[in-house]
């Protein structure tokens, strides 16, 4: 089953154009969805999670047509929003159960074997008596996504997922959605690099409202191959820098500025070739350099 999604276009009211004209072929794994705030990532998975509708263009998944049989896409579907609230001094079991009743399983039995099984998988089991809204941020992030598990999706979109968590709750989360992203879609979208990295077979990057890069994370930095320089430069060296070469992106590295720059050609004067990496991919397609 693929996600089919064709020249699609969402304006707001204020006129902004949060979609322009996006189309993207979505197959079973992990795909990751990059871009900056603003990008358009957030409007595109509320108009796929059915939360608004868009002014033009189709989406279908299988042959389920998402923006006008609402009805059918909530049945096969799994979202795990940036923020979520939950009830007060309500139990990780107790919310479970009630989330799987609002989706329609009202056999108490099944509902007991589908909430054990799910708290299990993501690992809070022996939490299943505390409070969610007592959970660390990565505790509610895997209780998230259990309650998207409900009823066995066959697309599940998760929104910033990690941002906030500590390194070990991010290795938990990777390896709750590698798990899932097996057997069924899964949109991941991010800003943070590493996430798609580490995580998707397929990935776009977005900016804008429109799509500046499609495809695997392989073919993505084989644009780039050869072509990334690095240099560690004085702080008051680097206005001159970012005028004279195609600066990719730079960060402190010891107390200095380090400079990744795009050329085609070897650049001399202290220059080294650089490994590259996803972010310099990422960030060459915001800046236009590709």
């Amino acid at each position: 089953m693929d996600l089919q999604i064709k020249n699609l276009t969402k304006q707001y009211s204020n006129g902004v154009i949060a979609l322009n004209n996006v189309s993207l072929t979505i197959s079973t794994g992990m795909f990751g969805l990059l871009g900056p705030n603003g990008a358009g990532k957030s409007s595109l998975m509320r108009t796929l999670a059915t939360l608004q509708d868009a002014d033009s263009g189709t989406v279908s998944l299988g042959d389920i047509d998402v923006l006008n049989d609402k009805d059918a896409v909530r049945k096969v579907l799994g979202y795990l929003p940036q923020e979520f609230g939950v009830y007060p001094r309500t139990s990780a079991y107790d919310l479970l159960d009630h989330l799987a009743l609002l989706k329609g399983f009202n056999n108490k039995s099944e509902r007991k074997d589908i909430v054990n099984t799910l708290l299990v998988k993501t690992n809070l089991y022996e939490l299943r008596k505390k409070a969610v809204s007592s959970f660390s941020g990565g505790m509610r992030q895997r209780f998230g996504i259990a309650q998207s598990l409900i009823g066995n999706p066959k697309l599940i979109i998760v929104d910033e997922p990690t941002a906030g968590l500590d390194p070990g709750e991010r290795n938990r989360f990777y390896n709750i959605l590698s798990e899932i992203g097996e057997n069924i879609i899964v949109i991941l979208s991010t800003h943070i690099v590493q996430d798609v990295r580490e995580l998707c077979t397929q990935m776009a990057i977005m900016d804008n409202g429109k799509v500046l890069f499609y495809g695997n994370p392989d073919e993505a930095l084989q644009e780039i191959k050869g072509k990334v320089w690095e240099k560690r430069v004085e702080k008051d060296e680097l206005t001159d820098y970012q005028t004279h070469y195609k600066i990719v992106s730079n960060k402190l590295v010891g107390g200095k500025p380090l400079i990744h720059v795009f050329s085609v050609e070897g650049l001399n004067g202290g220059f080294e070739q650089a490994e590259e990496t996803l972010e310099d991919v990422f960030f060459a397609k915001l800046n236009e350099l590709i």
